[in-house]
């Protein structure tokens, strides 16, 4: 978990933003280099992008990622790499990438392979189903279940409040990635609050559930919260990730360090 906060970035959190088996991440947040950099993962070695959404907490930092490759580590442009997104993903992102450096990201722009298909397998034997959540429909909102169907199955959430497409997805796994991004006294259809994650756990109490995507700042980091610093009462399989946590499979059960 190389970043667990919203889109106001709470004390001690950079933006929600994960990484799979040192080489996936799954959307490119504004805060993205200074994630990958603070745990030393060289840019180069990214080989997929997984996009769920074009909200800019989740894609504003995509132009400096492809900077980053281009003039620093992969000056060659010897490694490839892929973006696995929705039809109409890349040109919202090249349209980004022309605002923010004109010209500069045409070439390393024009190498990427993109994958738009809504299942895929990657050359690393990783799969990939995409489907529908609940969030601001103009910015195309997705989740993704890897290897679904496999032991080690996972389900990444992106932005969605509940919703039936999300919920089934969770039935057929047992952990999951999932957003909590406002407080119960917000009214939207768009996020998940505490209740209703807790809700959702109490019904599935097989599955672990890892929070991201938090309103809520790492307790003790700073003298007057943004909100709150204050985790609510989860149940027992819920985990509210901080930043820098590892979420490790093994025979056929997950664990967090």
């Amino acid at each position: 978990m190389l970043g667990t906060g919203n889109a106001f970035l709470p004390y001690g959190r950079l933006h929600s933003f994960a990484m799979i088996d040192g080489k996936h991440i799954i959307d490119c947040p504004p805060t993205a280099l200074a994630s990958l950099r603070r745990e030393g993962i060289v840019l180069s070695d990214i080989e997929t992008i997984f996009i769920t959404h074009v909200h800019a907490d989740h894609v504003f930092g995509f132009p400096f990622f492809l900077l980053e490759r281009r003039y620093i580590s992969d000056r060659g442009q010897e490694k490839p790499l892929t973006v696995v997104a929705a039809p109409g993903v890349k040109e919202h992102l090249l349209h980004l990438c022309q605002l923010a450096y004109p010209g500069s990201l045409d070439e390393v722009f024009s190498t990427i392979q993109w994958r738009e298909e809504s299942e895929g397998t990657l050359q690393s034997g990783l799969t990939w189903k995409r489907f529908r959540v609940l969030h601001d429909e103009s910015v195309d909102p997705f989740g993704y279940h890897f290897d679904a169907g496999t032991d080690g199955s996972f389900v990444h959430s992106g932005d969605s409040g509940p919703c039936r497409t999300l919920y089934d997805e969770l039935e057929a796994t047992n952990m999951a990635i999932i957003e909590m991004g406002i407080p119960d006294w917000v009214d939207s259809p768009h996020h998940h609050t505490p209740t209703e994650l807790r809700t959702l756990a109490q019904s599935n109490p097989s599955l672990l559930m890892v929070v991201t995507h938090t309103f809520i700042d790492q307790p003790g980091i700073h003298p007057v919260p943004t909100v709150t610093d204050v985790y609510p009462e989860h149940p027992s399989n819920v985990v509210h990730a901080e930043d820098g946590l590892l979420i490790q499979q093994s025979s056929s059960s997950w664990s967090v360090v």
